[in-house]
């Protein structure tokens, strides 16, 4: 009965940190690796989970496609602050001066862009699988959830702005169902800021694992989005595209409802 009452404690103080993050209040202003991967006697088989942690530990990690493509995995980029370059970290900075609001960073990672709103004054939730990922969200001062994106969410139809940055359009392998559930998410008046690939990519779904040195993931479903296939999904979602910005290589759209 205890454990029971202390487990309900805890749920509600949880609903209500999140009631507070969407209160109103007033706000002021992958590239082909080099190098060896896992070698044949690679036994060790380890969750996603750890393989993020192990990889956010500075141990080299790649993703693996199952045509037998190897790319380097982003660590730096993600973890972002002084491990990251110049370029990325001006991509950020654009990121986080577009939102503006109540912010829901879906596929948070590491919580770099969460992290970074909160200190900003802006209200952010960041939602990730990965149990590592959301400590670390947490450590650095944001809120997160450990669940999936489609599972239930708090703010259904309440968030000024909801982020699907570094190609997390993809996950899942189905972009549409990933737009749809960012809609369903959305407030009215609030934008979808989606990082894609560059032109001429198309969608292209995928089967990936991360790789280390010596341990392998399962496989999961993913996929890749270039900015002219951008404007048909939105549509297909029930969102409208506004625009699709450069910056560094790296190229973020604008979405809102239809």
């Amino acid at each position: 009965m205890l454990v029971r009452k202390r487990r309900t404690e805890r749920s509600r103080r949880r609903e209500n940190d999140v009631n507070e993050l969407l209160a109103p209040r007033e706000h002021h202003g992958m590239t082909p690796a080099i190098g060896a991967g896992p070698g044949p006697g690679c036994a060790a088989v380890v969750s996603v989970d750890g393989l993020y942690q192990r990889a956010a530990d500075g141990l080299p990690c790649w993703v693996s496609d199952s045509a037998g493509g190897r790319r380097v995995l982003p660590v730096h980029r993600w973890l972002g602050g002084a491990g990251s370059n110049a370029a990325d970290r001006a991509v950020d900075r654009a990121l986080l001066q577009a939102c503006t609001g109540p912010t829901l960073d879906l596929g948070c990672g590491p919580g770099r862009l969460t992290g970074a709103l909160t200190a900003r004054g802006i209200p952010a939730l960041g939602v990730d699988i990965s149990a590592a990922a959301v400590r670390m969200t947490i450590r650095r001062g944001g809120m997160a959830l450990h669940q999936d994106i489609f599972a239930p969410l708090p703010g259904l139809g309440s968030w000024a702005q909801v982020l699907l940055a570094d190609g997390n359009i993809g996950i899942g392998g189905d972009p549409t169902r990933v737009l749809r559930r960012a809609r369903q998410l959305l407030g009215p008046d609030g934008i979808v800021l989606v990082e894609l690939d560059p032109p001429s990519t198309g969608v292209r779904r995928e089967r990936l694992r991360l790789e280390t040195e010596r341990a392998v993931g399962a496989w999961f479903p993913w996929a890749r989005v270039g900015t002219e296939a951008a404007a048909d999904l939105a549509a297909e979602a029930g969102l409208r595209l506004l625009n699709v910005t450069e910056l560094h290589g790296r190229f973020i759209t604008r979405m809102k409802l239809a």
